[in-house]
């Protein structure tokens, strides 16, 4: 009987411990001064919280004013609350063509010009393969042209064509190149949206001169750019106009209370940009306050960065608010390959970005069951009566389209904390990259209980005696194994 006896009071020990956190939370909430934030964060005001608009500086300015009211620390290494970033804004050129082979090549058609200057001449070609540091070894490239397939093997999820795109460059640049060509040849990926979505002026990071290295993606969709055909070709791009934009992530930190866990960082993170102006609706807005993506999780780690403060955990907390997270997941890219706190001690990270809700029983984890770390999330969200579940559309490649993945690549076990959705169906559709994206049509309740039960899960992860691995077999088992030397 007595094991029996022992696992039953543990069960009620741990069960007390999580009806007093729940308890403290609730008490600690402030459901006007949360909804508040999310009112402010979503408002025209803002103007869709688009990085490249000045409004832009009145969401970053807001968040770290809560955080330093929360007496949240800035991290060390930071500009106060900021992390700043070198932004480039790349415009198409007023005119550009590519000759090559028997194949011509023009801007906004079957060619894109995403970066670098104007360029014009004759130059040979060099197939590089993916475009792979080994791709390059031994390569030729001084005064030529460089052409490489997008992406990498096992790397196609548009996010990694971006960035893949910009370590090519570079490479390129190094090896004394005149430009880098890129084929696109993904079929499940029509040319004909990346042209109407890519056909105009992008955010990239400023690279310094390796930004300066034309950078053109053209439509190879048959996979004909091979062999023979690639000798040399005839450019001809004019009137490239690229300018620097700085942009900021939002950062701070609280110091756990174990002094042996303290030195391991729970990593809560969400972006806070959108996408700003657009199109206008039939009603003629043309605002997309974005409440849903992602001012609902803004507030949700900026709820959290105020508990904890009041409320510090065994292991520390990075409060982090990513900018450009719709631009290509920018901003925690940069963090991750600038950390300012080695990511070997970042422990987990639990992410939030949405698209909108439709169940608002459930609350859907991107990446529920890939951690050793996860039930802690479905214990705290029951507390609220609410269910976590995993993705419900994995069709939509969710867990590599959002700021957790630049994290689970290093190796840190990385889910996503999204509202609830069983299929992303028209009801997400109706609100997702839309301006009918705002407050008064959120559910409020609902949106309490998320943020609720967010603090309640990192909470949960923070104090966990044991450090999160990913589960046996995942695809970054091996990457996280290399960072924490286990």
């Amino acid at each position: 009987m007595l094991k029996p006896l022992i696992t039953l009071g543990l069960v009620l020990t741990f069960g007390t411990l999580t009806f007093a956190q729940k308890k403290e939370i609730e008490k600690n909430f402030k459901p006007k001064e949360a909804i508040g934030h999310f009112t402010y964060l979503a408002s025209n005001e803002l103007m869709g919280r688009d990085p490249g608009r000045p409004e832009m500086a009145l969401a970053y300015t807001y968040i770290a004013e809560q955080l330093e009211s929360y007496k949240a620390m800035p991290l060390p290494g930071a500009d106060g609350y900021y992390q700043n970033i070198p932004f480039r804004m790349s415009s198409p050129p007023k005119s550009g063509s590519i000759q090559i082979g028997d194949k011509t090549f023009t801007q906004g058609q079957n060619m894109l010009v995403l970066d670098g200057k104007s360029f014009s001449g004759s130059y040979e070609l060099v197939d590089v393969g993916f475009g792979l540091e080994e791709d390059f070894q031994g390569k030729d490239l001084n005064g030529k042209i460089a052409i490489a397939n997008v992406g990498a093997p096992n790397r196609m999820a548009p996010a990694d064509l971006f960035a893949l795109g910009g370590e090519k460059t570079k490479r390129a640049q190094e090896a004394g190149a005149i430009a880098l060509i890129e084929r696109f040849n993904i079929p499940s990926i029509p040319w004909q949206l990346l042209s109407n979505f890519l056909n105009r002026t992008q955010m990239t990071l400023d690279q310094g001169a390796a930004s300066d290295l034309p950078y053109v993606w053209v439509e190879d969709s048959k996979n004909t750019l091979t062999g023979d055909a690639l000798q040399t070709t005839t450019a001809q791009v004019e009137g490239k106009v690229n300018k620097s934009v700085e942009g900021k992530n939002v950062l701070a930190w609280i110091e756990g209370t174990d002094p042996v866990l303290k030195n391991e960082y729970v990593l809560l993170s969400a972006h806070y940009d959108h996408v700003g102006v657009g199109t206008p609706d039939a009603e003629g807005d043309s605002i997309y306050n974005g409440a849903r993506d992602n001012a609902v999780g803004t507030v949700a780690v900026m709820n959290a960065a105020k508990y904890f403060a009041k409320n510090p955990p065994k292991r520390s907390l990075i409060i982090a608010l990513w900018t450009a997270e719709e631009k290509g997941l920018l901003g925690s890219a940069y963090f991750a390959n600038n950390p300012l706190i080695p990511l070997n001690q970042i422990v987990y990270n639990l992410n939030i970005d949405n698209g909108g809700y439709n169940d608002t029983s459930v609350i859907t984890v991107i990446g529920l069951g890939r951690t050793t770390a996860d039930f802690l999330i479905e214990e705290a969200v029951a507390e609220f009566g609410v269910k976590a579940i995993a993705d419900a559309a994995p069709e939509q490649g969710l867990y590599d389209r959002s700021d957790n993945v630049n994290f689970a690549r290093k190796g840190i076990p990385a889910p996503t904390f999204s509202l609830g959705f069983t299929a992303f169906d028209d009801q997400i559709n109706k609100y997702y990259h839309k301006p009918g994206d705002q407050v008064d049509n959120f559910d409020l309740d609902y949106a309490q209980t998320y943020w609720k039960s967010y603090i309640l899960a990192a909470q949960k992860i923070a104090n966990w005696d044991q450090q999160p691995q990913w589960k046996e077999g995942d695809k970054y088992e091996e990457a996280g194994k290399q960072l924490y030397g286990k």
